[in-house]
């Protein structure tokens, strides 16, 4: 097993103990399948498996995701990211912000660790499932730290077609560029033509990525074809 994999295996062993005697409210697990020729950095072309798995639970929530890049010229890498947030306080129901949290994210790479921890908070907005803000402060394995701030949404609409993602700004420091990925998917839910009881999506993932790893100048604008299934 790689240390990338090796190290979210011990982070989500770690937030499984941590979370075995916490009351679990919802849990969300997916698989998907991204195809896409217009990769920065490496080869141009390459698919993407990725597995997630969110929750939230009495203490406050989490997200985990592993990815596996393999691309056509036979390099492969593998990437996760493991994001629990701790409660800190509940605002009324009715109102703009539902919580505020302490924000952490551990992202495990090949060769290097980067911690994040910062502040965070639910916001109530009408037709949207969800949208989630967080500022960081970043410890970085390769360049000097720097600040993170983070959006992530989802809005369903027309019935079976879904629209999410997020929206990820770094500020520059010694060694890195400012950076902002904003990557988001639009999908349709097939799951009730195939028989399948859960969601079912196909559609397509756009990043819209400038300076991307902090490189000055490296802008990838890049479609992938999209299969993801919950499980």
């Amino acid at each position: 097993m790689n240390k990338t994999l090796l190290n979210a295996a011990i982070a989500g062993s770690f937030l499984f103990s941590a979370t075995a005697n916490a009351e679990i409210f919802w849990q969300d697990i997916s698989a998907t399948y991204l195809n896409g020729s217009n990769y920065e950095v490496g080869d141009t072309d390459r698919q993407v498996f990725t597995f997630e798995h969110a929750a939230g639970y009495s203490w406050g929530d989490s997200f985990l995701f592993v990815d596996r890049l393999d691309s056509d010229d036979g390099f492969t890498e593998t990437y996760a990211e493991i994001s629990p947030r701790f409660k800190v306080y509940d605002f009324a129901e009715d109102s703009l912000i539902k919580a505020a949290y302490v924000a952490t994210t551990w992202e495990v790479g090949q060769g290097f660790d980067n911690y994040l921890v910062g502040v965070g908070t639910d916001l109530n907005v009408t037709g949207f499932d969800y949208i989630q803000l967080n500022a960081y402060r970043r410890s970085n394995e390769f360049y000097e730290s720097n600040y993170q701030l983070t959006a992530v949404w989802g809005i369903p609409f027309a019935e079976n077609f879904y629209y999410d993602g997020f929206l990820d700004w770094s500020s520059a420091s010694e060694g890195h560029a400012a950076e902002m990925n904003f990557t988001s998917q639009l999908k349709y839910n097939i799951g009730p033509m195939v028989g399948y009881d859960n969601r079912l999506y196909v559609g397509v993932e756009y990043a819209h990525w400038n300076n991307k790893f902090g490189i000055s100048g490296i802008d990838e604008r890049n479609l992938n074809l999209l299969v993801k299934i919950h499980l």
